[in-house]
């Protein structure tokens, strides 16, 4: 008999995704949706659906905010899924009809898209991501941003063939936006204990540059590509330029 799992979820603002998210999610008994504070329709959609239950919550970091929500399901079996990212039919079956092994983390693979086109370059290729554990084994970490799993020693990865859709931004102010979030808060989980300089930054934002642009494709994919290696460079100049400004403080 397959196990009974919970899929728990973060939202923020998240009524443009969390509808086709959501809808994905039908078949599963229970889905937790945590929010920190939406201003839009996020919370009336979520409530739309009867296996849902809805929390919310002050945003503590994405890693805490991650376990908050595991602490909050019902099963011990946990999938963990963004706003923004829709289960495959395919991907829903296969986990539903699974005997699960509570020594295994379950990975998946997402396909990443910008504006609704497929991307494949600017390194949102060969996407894996942990998404499916049992909590009395496994926990995220408290990173800020950038969270993952704390996976045991003895514990196996192991690849499902179903994958996710995730509809990663939709234009260039999205981008923005993620990216001024994402600088500020690697920036001050890591002030007094790393240091940084304004040469670091640039040096850093080049070499991105010339990564997912150059090295990961990017400029196969037209404006999209050079927008998306752009964006990823300036992250890398305002995380470090924050940094350094948080430092002199």
């Amino acid at each position: 008999m397959a196990e009974k799992i919970t899929v728990t979820i973060l939202t923020k603002d998240s009524e443009a995704t969390l509808r086709e998210c959501l809808e994905a999610l039908r078949g599963f008994d229970e889905v937790v949706v945590l929010d920190s504070g939406s201003g839009d329709r996020t919370l009336e959609i979520a409530r739309r659906f009867p296996n849902v239950v809805v929390h919310e919550h002050p945003f503590l970091g994405f890693g805490p905010m991650k376990n908050l929500a595991v602490d909050k399901a019902s099963n011990d079996w946990i999938l963990s899924v963004d706003s923004d990212e829709v289960v495959s039919s395919f991907l829903a079956e296969e986990i539903q009809s699974m005997q699960l092994d509570e020594h295994c983390v379950y990975a998946v693979g997402r396909n990443n898209h910008y504006h609704g086109r497929l991307i494949n370059g600017c390194g949102w290729d060969n996407d894996l991501v942990e998404r499916l554990f049992n909590r009395k084994r496994v926990r995220f970490n408290d990173r800020m941003i950038h969270e993952g799993l704390e996976i045991n020693e003895g514990t196996r990865i192991v690849r499902l063939r179903g994958r996710l859709k995730h509809y990663a931004y939709d234009n260039a102010s999205q981008l923005i936006a993620k990216l001024q979030h994402y600088s500020t808060l690697w920036a001050d989980e890591r002030k007094g204990k790393k240091s940084a300089s304004a040469l670091q930054a640039f040096l850093f934002a080049a070499f991105s540059f010339f990564k997912y642009y150059i090295l990961k494709r990017g400029w196969l994919y037209g404006y999209e590509g050079l927008l998306i290696s752009v964006s990823n460079a300036n992250g890398v100049f305002y995380k470090y330029i924050k940094l350094y400004e948080a430092n002199r403080r």
